[in-house]
């Protein structure tokens, strides 16, 4: 009981707080202002200096969220690709989530009237713990999708102390003008033995401007050199592979080394195969081959559907699948399996034409793989990229990749060039020709490089007099361009 100013007694329940006007839904509307505005509830209470502090806490949190996703946005991508920041970003994510619902509950607790029925107690604890669920189910939500992304990150890449690649980070790229990543598509079939990298693409970006080239082996190459020591004592003469089901081909080099480990002294199992294929190419083209990236074409089809489909422009009728099927020409939203058999199928067609195939295709996602899209799907494009892919890009040189290929991705220039026939004949490479081409495209200027593709195969190109469309026998070549060209002009 109290005194009012006028000297009449006052029952605590005609007070707002205590089940007179009001009651609880009075309780209930400013507990659900408290979970909004942290601290409302304290100050209706009169309990203003714990009211402040918590409404100075949540105009804190605020103000470095928007500034993180405003000022800061550059440096989220430098953080986001740190395991150590994204633990304790889990952690702090945790704890916010907790110490919310502990706000939203003592706010209700300061609010609720003294005096209910218990109908109106268990409605009061039923609406406090709707709230409560509110915000535990996007706190939880995050939580794990940075958990899950994490894992993700540390299974796919390892530390530079874990594979031998250390990584300075005042100067990632050791005072190189570029870095360049083999990209590698594995076709590990169920009928097939081990992996045939049948995609063999070395991409040279340059660390300043992003502008890249992209340089392609067609799968079928043969009589190439190996690189000094045990390969190139096996081979002194170029590559001959391994019996008869195995002629000598490029795509044939990964799994020979993972097969005889005496060719790549002192590297384990399934880094042998990279660490050969690296190498090679590396010899082929005359160019450093810093680091790779493998990934599996059937996986590849999860990430794709994970993605919700990649939208291309299909300009001639491609066969799909064993039953008969066909991609038919048009804008079209292909599904996982059907992106896969349009960078593979090579039915009333050829490899060459197919490799230019798979450069739009990765085109295409790595346009169309926007943050709505990675969100909305974050656990199954994780899974599939565990599954899918293989690298050895340390973690520590992770945020200075992430910076460069927002370059690529914000108006650097993305140039092919493909070392088909007629330009390069696969049965017998001029070595010297490819090495010199591949030094003029990294060396050149992409802007003065006319964006109209001369000759680019859009039909299907052959090998020479005695290279069929497939890679085999007999056929016309048409002229493939011998300077890279854009892919923006040359994709459909």
């Amino acid at each position: 009981m109290g005194r009012s100013p006028s000297g009449r007694t006052r029952n605590r329940d005609d007070a707002g707080t205590s089940g007179g006007a009001g009651g609880l839904p009075r309780a209930l509307a400013l507990t659900l202002a408290s979970a909004l505005v942290w601290g409302v509830a304290h100050f209706v209470t009169g309990r203003r200096v714990a009211g402040g502090l918590l409404l100075a806490l949540y105009v804190a949190i605020v103000a470095a969220l928007a500034g993180a996703a405003t000022l800061y946005r550059s440096d989220l991508v430098h953080y986001a690709v740190q395991p150590a920041v994204l633990q304790r970003t889990s952690a702090a994510i945790i704890a916010l989530g907790v110490l919310w619902i502990l706000v939203v509950v003592r706010s209700y607790l300061l609010l609720r009237p003294v005096r209910l029925a218990a109908g109106a107690r268990t409605l009061g604890a039923a609406a406090v713990a709707v709230m409560c669920f509110a915000v535990a189910v996007p706190v939880a939500w995050s939580a794990h999708s940075t958990y899950v992304y994490r894992d993700a990150l540390t299974s796919i890449f390892r530390t530079g102390s874990e594979n031998g690649k250390p990584v300075d980070a005042k100067d990632p790229f050791n005072g190189e003008s570029r870095v360049n990543i083999l990209l590698l598509g594995g076709d590990s079939a169920a009928d097939r033995t081990g992996v045939r990298t049948d995609s063999v693409t070395l991409a040279s970006v340059d660390t300043k401007t992003g502008d890249t080239v992209l340089l392609s082996l067609p799968r079928n190459l043969e009589r190439f050199p190996m690189p000094p020591g045990p390969a190139r004592d096996r081979f002194p003469y170029g590559f001959t592979g391994d019996g008869p089901q195995n002629p000598g081909l490029l795509n044939e080099v990964y799994e020979y080394a993972e097969n005889h480990p005496d060719v790549v002294p002192g590297v384990a199992k399934k880094r042998r195969g990279p660490e050969l294929l690296k190498a090679t190419v590396a010899g082929v083209l005359g160019l450093r081959v810093d680091y790779y990236i493998l990934v599996d074409m059937f996986g590849f089809a999860d990430i794709v559907d994970a993605m919700g489909g990649v939208k291309l422009k299909i300009t001639e009728p491609i066969p799909y699948g064993l039953q008969g099927g066909v991609l038919q020409p048009g804008d079209r939203t292909l599904k996982g399996k059907e992106a896969l058999w349009y960078g593979r199928s090579r039915t009333n067609s050829s490899d060459y034409v197919r490799m230019s195939r798979q450069k739009c295709l990765m085109r295409a996602i790595a346009e169309q793989a926007d943050p709505q899209t990675v969100l909305t799907s974050f656990d199954k494009l994780a899974a599939a990229a565990k599954r899918t892919l293989s690298t050895d890009i340390p973690q520590e040189l992770l945020p200075a990749l992430m910076k460069l290929s927002n370059r690529v991705k914000n108006g650097a220039q993305i140039r092919s060039l493909q070392f088909v026939p007629p330009l390069i004949y696969t049965g017998n490479p001029d070595f010297d020709k490819i090495r010199s081409l591949a030094a003029d495209a990294v060396n050149s200027e992409p802007r003065q490089v006319s964006a109209k593709p001369s000759g680019t195969p859009t039909a299907s190109p052959t090998a020479s007099p005695t290279e069929s469309p497939d890679g085999q026998d007999g056929g016309e070549p048409s002229k493939p361009s011998s300077k890279p060209v854009s892919l923006e002009s040359s994709c459909p």
